[in-house]
């Protein structure tokens, strides 16, 4: 019987194109996520060589002053990808993943980012993630709207019912074949992502697969409740088709309405000119105030006198140091505002599946906004590292060519966030299980007479 069943789902043609179209777009995510693993190695090898070449060269042309080399001179640290990040880009698209910083203001530097298309930011990558989120789920609706509806508008359902012995576990097996389609296609579709894309089967692919699978047993959950149900075939898709909308569509966006409104973000061009203008202004007033507040700062600079020259690079990077200063408690609000909206949204989407989904897929891949907090973070460790190392240099006036400049490597940062999979995985799996319970029983409710 169950063979018999079996073969009856695969004879439609259109389950045929259906697993075919949604197999070949699998392929076609793992192929954007190829050239986007391509591109950001391809960027990481650019900006070393690009680093060796910019200091050299920079050095040779500027062997007077310390001062004035560091002026120009610019380090990187590389926010690294891990491979499956192929799968799921995340907000990795719009923010950078290379940092290179001079030891100036760093408040104007931190918030560059490459230039993009505007209208490809817009559509975003057909990644596996996104195809994942979206399109599995009308897959899933397809295959499951009209399994009992169909037979009974067609008159065949009470043949099904005589022959059968169980008419619960019938539907069961109905599913089943289709749950265990479905399934084998995630799965050959990241199989071949871990070759293809050298993803290493670790703590992270595993979490990633995991919860791709409790998704796709969401949906079928989802189908499985409707169904029992028991009405019209128009019922059923109108319903499935209308709870994707709000899943996929409304409520993700009605939230993201909601967070921007609750947590308004200062502009990180606001934060820029905040800081441009404590730096330039400081061209206009005495020395000694900007220069006792940088002492202040770093005392351990103190036994520093000011020269009693009309420009100085002691007074110059001291007004440097306090334009960052003095635009501080708009940095701090604007990431305290970006923390704000991650954790809110994060506490949030344990409610939605599929926001919940998106998220965790996103956070698994390191392409979240956690991470890109972290890397921020990280960028300000960066750059006052270099700022201690070079001030007693600039100072002093050390001399150019003393200084081993090929030291100075291309610096990467390592998100060592340990994945929490109670966090991604509970949500979802609860879901599963009461929408399940809750189909049983609209399914107990009725006599195998009324089927």
């Amino acid at each position: 019987m169950f063979a018999l069943l079996f073969k009856n789902f695969f004879r439609s043609k259109g389950t045929k194109i259906g697993l075919l179209f949604l197999f070949l777009l699998g392929i076609i995510s793992l192929l954007i996520g190829q050239q986007y693993q391509e591109k950001q190695q391809k960027n990481s090898t650019d900006v070393i060589h690009y680093q060796k070449e910019h200091i050299a060269r920079n050095a040779k042309f500027h062997q007077d002053e310390m001062g004035l080399l560091l002026y120009y001179l610019k380090f990187s640290l590389v926010n690294t990808n891990i491979p499956i990040n192929s799968l799921a880009i995340g907000q990795r698209d719009v923010n950078p993943s290379i940092q290179s910083v001079t030891i100036r203001g760093l408040e104007a530097q931190k918030y560059d980012s490459e230039l993009n298309n505007p209208n490809n930011l817009l559509l975003g990558n057909i990644d596996f993630s996104f195809v994942l989120i979206y399109l599995f789920p009308l897959m899933i609706i397809a295959f499951t709207y009209n399994i009992i509806s169909e037979e009974k508008e067609s008159g065949t359902w009470k043949i099904v019912v005589v022959q059968s012995k169980n008419t619960f576990l019938h539907i069961v097996k109905l599913f089943y074949i289709r749950i265990l389609t479905i399934l084998a296609l995630l799965s050959v579709v990241l199989l071949i992502a871990v070759f293809y894309l050298n993803i290493p089967l670790d703590s992270a692919f595993f979490a990633f697969y995991g919860l791709s699978v409790l998704y796709i047993l969401f949906w079928f959950a989802s189908c499985f409740y409707i169904v029992s149900l028991q009405k019209s075939s128009n019922f059923n898709a109108v319903i499935l088709l209308t709870i994707w909308l709000i899943l996929i569509v409304v409520l993700p966006a009605s939230i993201n309405t909601y967070l921007v409104n609750k947590y308004p973000v200062p502009e990180a061009l606001e934060l820029t000119l905040k800081q441009r203008n404590a730096y330039h202004e400081k061209w206009d007033m005495d020395k000694k105030p900007t220069v006792d507040k940088f002492m202040s700062h770093y005392p351990q600079f103190k036994n520093y006198s000011l020269p009693n020259t009309e420009f100085n690079w002691l007074w110059y990077y001291a007004m440097q140091q306090m334009s960052d200063d003095e635009s501080r408690v708009q940095s701090s609000e604007l990431v305290a505002k970006l923390i704000q909206r991650n954790s809110a949204s994060q506490t949030i989407a344990q409610y939605i599946p599929t926001l919940h989904a998106q998220i965790q897929l996103n956070e698994i891949a390191k392409a979240d906004l956690g991470n890109q907090l972290l890397f921020l973070k990280a960028t300000e460790d960066f750059h006052e590292k270099l700022r201690l190392y070079f001030y007693p240099k600039i100072f002093d006036n050390a001399a150019v060519n003393k200084e081993n400049w090929d030291k100075f490597k291309v610096e990467r940062f390592n998100d060592t966030s340990i994945i929490n999979f109670t966090k991604t995985l509970l949500p979802l799996l609860i879901f599963n299980v009461v929408l399940i319970l809750l189909g049983w029983f609209n399914f107990k409710q009725k006599k195998e007479q009324s089927f």
